[in-house]
Order: structure tokens, then sequence, then C-alpha cells
């Protein structure tokens, strides 16, 4: 099978760069599936897992990004991400709690916080308690 070129970057570091056969992130309209030879596509994505098949393994590498960009290209797919996460990183403790405080400071109003970021932070911590969860039924 043919593979395609697959970067996933944070602001911080290159999280993952390699061949894959196929790769499935959460688009802003929804899930979006990328096998090599894709039609160009440039398109926000949402906080989500990036699953990549990668040729001769079983199990798929996925990474936790908090939304971005996707470039898509024929031969190539970049994902740069606002924060890009490992998936054997994440910490389900950490993402609860910020559930938790995003979930409490969007409901009290009386506060100064924004609540279009706390929503944000809401989403994002869901996001990745969801994909912890994911991730276990699969191991």
């Amino acid at each position: 099978m043919s593979t395609i070129q697959v970067d996933v970057v944070s602001a911080e570091e290159l999280i993952y760069s390699g061949e894959v056969e196929f790769v499935a992130l959460p688009g802003e309209q929804g899930e979006l599936g990328i096998y090599p030879k894709h039609t160009p596509l440039i398109t926000r994505i949402k906080p989500g897992t990036v699953r990549m098949k990668i040729a001769g393994q079983s199990e798929d590498e996925v990474v936790f990004v908090n939304g971005g960009i996707l470039e898509v290209q024929p031969n190539r797919v970049t994902v740069l991400a606002d924060t890009a996460v490992r998936a054997a990183d994440l910490d389900e403790a950490k993402a609860a709690e910020a559930k938790r405080l995003a979930e409490e400071a969007m409901a009290n109003h009386d506060s100064d916080v924004d609540y279009a970021q706390a929503q944000a932070e809401l989403a994002s911590a869901i996001a990745q308690l969801s994909a912890i969860k994911r991730l276990r039924k699969v191991r």
C-alpha cells in the first residue's frame, strides 16, 4: 500500500514525523480521513485525536491535539497544532481537574472569567478524557 508523509507539530516541538498509510483527525466540520494522493486542503481542526496507521504496525500512532490547522497535499499532511501530546503522555487526573475548573468558571457568572475561554478549556478537557477512554478500550 502507498504511504503519505505526516508531520504533527506543536509550538514547542515536532511530535511525530513519518510515513503512514492513513490518518484521521477531527476537522471543524467533522472527522477527516486522509489517504495518499488526497485532494489538497487547508482547514482548522478541533481538539481531539490524530490517529495514524503505520505500515507494518498493528497499533495506530495516536496524538492528542488541542486545535490547530491541517494542511493536506497529495504526498504530505501537516498538522500545526496549538498544543500536541502523545497519547501515552495524557494525564487523566489533570484532564479531569481541568474539566472541573472550567465547569466552575462557566457556572460562576459573577467572576471576571472569560466565558469563551472557559468553554474552550472545557472542550479541550472533554476531548482529552474521551481520547483516554478510547485508548483504554483499544489496549
